[in-house]
């Protein structure tokens, strides 16, 4: 498969998706963009933007087995990775599976429960395996997880550790929509009542698991010109001496953005990677590993600005 193969499927994905959702382009993108590097998406936002459906939709497009999680404040590892139970027929302990044994993942407004309970995420959404009681079980080969929240400036949110973060290859904000996109949610959406389902919108699978297992492989294969690793390592390493942050982006922020940037250059078509590739998705990948100093906090500066900043500062190579 070449990159203009993976084009043709991710276009029939963003077709089928948008049979439901209205806008949203770049979050779809995204999606793809995590899907094809094999990393996972934090989506947040207030509560109405679309952020559930949006992965359940996406989740039917692709025909994947899809589990999904609501965190709650007293929800327990337990329910998230399951438990051996003891049967008492035949005097043995039985594996009772928990939802995370699933290809795709949504983990709903996961920063309502404890940081405890978000911790059992940690080695599925890295290795791609949970252990319970001392054996480990492998997940799929296409595990994902899409997890939403809502802005912690919100009633009943606990903050996602560092560590519980660094494991997502994307933040990405989904605000509220434009006023000609929302007239059209509200006529398309507005007559039907109840969850909507996204089988309801006529949104089929467009691909299968070995044409998916094909794409990933091809991502995987587009090279990488040295001066893009250097520009890559540039960024990520800038945001450790930026006087705004105290704590900059990890070593794995540098090879997820690469990652991303390879898919990101597919989904074009192309079978290189340009700068732009890396400055469109740097935003998405360090803004959530990296923390304002206190000093930026009280000036009233964002994350969002000082990054933008890097990327300008931080000389491209051409």
């Amino acid at each position: 498969m070449n990159p203009s193969d993976v084009k043709a499927i991710a276009d029939g994905i963003r077709q089928n998706v948008a049979k439901a959702i209205v806008g949203q382009d770049e979050a779809v993108d995204l999606l793809l963009i995590a899907l094809l590097s094999s990393g996972h998406i934090l989506l947040e936002g207030p509560p109405g933007t679309a952020k559930t459906f949006l992965a359940q939709c996406f989740a039917r497009a692709l025909g994947l087995d899809f589990g999904r999680i609501q965190f709650t404040p007293d929800l327990m590892p337990g329910d998230i990775l399951g438990s051996n139970l003891f049967n008492f027929q035949t005097s043995q302990f039985t594996l009772t599976r928990g939802p995370i044994f699933c290809e795709l993942l949504l983990s709903d407004e996961i920063n309502r429960t404890p940081p405890k309970t978000q911790a059992a995420l940690l080695e599925a959404m890295q290795e791609r395996a949970v252990t319970i009681d001392g054996e480990t079980y492998q997940l799929p080969g296409h595990f994902m997880v899409i997890a939403t929240q809502n802005p912690i400036e919100q009633q009943g949110v606990y903050p996602l550790p560092e560590a519980q973060l660094d494991r997502f290859l994307f933040k990405h904000l989904m605000l509220y929509p434009s006023l000609d996109e929302e007239k059209k949610i509200v006529a398309g959406h507005g007559a039907r009542f109840g969850a909507p389902r996204p089988e309801a919108w006529g949104i089929e699978p467009v691909v299968d698991h070995p044409k998916l297992g094909e794409a990933v492989a091809a991502v995987a294969a587009i090279p990488m010109v040295g001066d893009v690793v250097d520009y890559v390592v540039n960024l990520v390493r800038a945001t450790r001496v930026a006087p705004d942050l105290e704590a900059g982006a990890s070593p794995r922020a540098a090879a997820m953005l690469a990652g991303a940037a390879r898919a990101r250059a597919a989904l074009d078509g192309r079978d290189y990677v340009l700068p732009d590739d890396v400055k469109a998705l740097a935003p998405a990948v360090l803004r959530h590993r990296v923390i304002l100093s206190a000093a930026a906090e009280i000036e009233g500066r964002a994350v969002e600005n000082v990054i933008q900043r890097l990327i300008e500062e931080i000389e491209a190579p051409r």
